[in-house]
């Protein structure tokens, strides 16, 4: 039972290191609205806010509503992943997977927390179409999420 925590929150500690580590060098090393190209015709760093979720999902809206919204649900996100952890049956890449979705959504918990908004700082394009940028964080939960669909019948 104790090593189950000990990965999920071992792997979550790791990914809020990581992301909230490249997001200071991001603010570091790039100034606001601003970025440069690391491969020409597909990937730039930039330095970007995000007031919406993961890829900028509804972060056009003016008001501020969507802090208290994804914040919400990033604690909520906590909580679940808790409760999974201590009921779940005993699967190494669940517990993977829970600690990489715990460790992106505390990750940009913190940046919503201490500047109202998320740090985005990859920028895949190709021509004229950008993805919209993102942050570790957002890889973790990607990550967690796909890892999570894949343990999914023995969930069940």
């Amino acid at each position: 039972m104790r090593s189950r925590y000990m990965i999920v929150y071992g792997i979550g500690l790791l990914s809020i290191i990581v992301d909230q580590f490249t997001k200071w060098l991001t603010v570091q090393n790039i100034p606001l609205w601003s970025g440069f190209p690391v491969i020409p015709d597909f990937f730039n760093l930039v330095h970007v806010l995000n007031r919406g979720a993961a890829f900028g999902f509804l972060s056009s809206t003016e008001s501020n509503w969507q802090i208290w919204l994804f914040s919400g649900a990033a604690v909520a996100a906590c909580i679940a992943v808790h409760l999974m952890t201590r009921s779940a049956k005993a699967n190494k890449i669940l517990f993977i997977a829970l600690g990489l979705i715990l460790g992106g959504a505390v990750g940009n918990l913190i940046d919503r927390i201490r500047i109202g908004a998320v740090i985005d700082f990859l920028d895949f394009y190709y021509n004229n179409y950008h993805w919209p940028a993102f942050n570790v964080a957002d890889i973790c939960i990607c990550i967690g999420a796909g890892l999570m669909l894949l343990t999914i019948k023995d969930i069940a």
